[in-house]
């Protein structure tokens, strides 16, 4: 199996580098000799493309998808085939592609072809032109901001994907805040997230915080938790 890796720096934020590629069905836009792509669910592609002058058809499925990072995939059917693109910000609106390929040749012409480095420079041309196409216009044709696990193949985080500008970036939950009580012992010190009766010189008796503050995220920890824990 032949791997091939490019990479490529691309004058638009990361979020609309990664929300173009995810709009699987314009690559006949920008990809050398790919007829056409159907998406079929979140996580499923069929593709139609003329490859070392013959003409091929072949399943693909989603196998990671991190949004702004990463998106990963292997072949279901025809020629084994499987890579991944990943996004690496450099600025705000300086974006690093770096697409890796495992390619398996299925016959004499794609093995030569492999060999004399034409599928890696035609790699290196669909990436030239996807700059192209992505810069000229500023912004993405599309979006789909969900999630891919690697044992989870459904998708998450969303429906349908989204046309330009629509991006959903979730909800802010309520039911995770982060409590700071606080307490204060003679001689001692502070108490944080519960209340510390023995100070590093001092002996005093801390009292209980009752500041629990605000609504957090979702990745926040705990509703004004309290621990006593006295290994500070």
């Amino acid at each position: 199996m032949a791997k091939i890796e490019k990479s490529i720096d691309v004058d638009v934020p990361v979020r609309e580098a990664y929300n173009q590629w995810t709009q699987f069905e314009s690559f006949p836009q920008f990809m050398d000799g790919v007829e056409s792509v159907q998406q079929q669910g979140d996580t499923r592609l069929h593709w139609i493309a003329k490859i070392a002058g013959k003409r091929q058809e072949w399943d693909a499925e989603i196998t990671e998808q991190t949004p702004d990072q990463r998106i990963a995939w292997t072949s279901t059917t025809g020629d084994p085939n499987a890579g991944a693109v990943d996004f690496h910000r450099i600025d705000d609106n300086k974006t690093r592609i770096t697409l890796t390929m495992d390619i398996q040749p299925s016959g004499p012409v794609e093995a030569v072809g492999t060999a004399l480095g034409i599928p890696s420079g035609q790699v290196e041309g669909d990436l030239k032109r996807f700059k192209e196409f992505i810069e000229s216009r500023g912004s993405a044709t599309g979006a789909w901001r969900g999630e891919v696990q690697q044992n989870d193949v459904t998708g998450t985080g969303g429906s349908q994907r989204e046309m330009a500008g629509a991006g959903a970036m979730g909800t802010t939950g309520s039911s995770t805040e982060l409590g700071s009580d606080y307490g204060t012992g003679t001689g001692g010190v502070s108490g944080y997230q519960g209340d510390y009766t023995t100070g590093s010189t001092g002996t005093g008796t801390g009292a209980t915080g009752t500041g629990d503050f605000g609504t957090g995220s979702s990745e926040d920890l705990g509703t004004g938790l309290r621990r006593e824990d006295d290994s500070f």
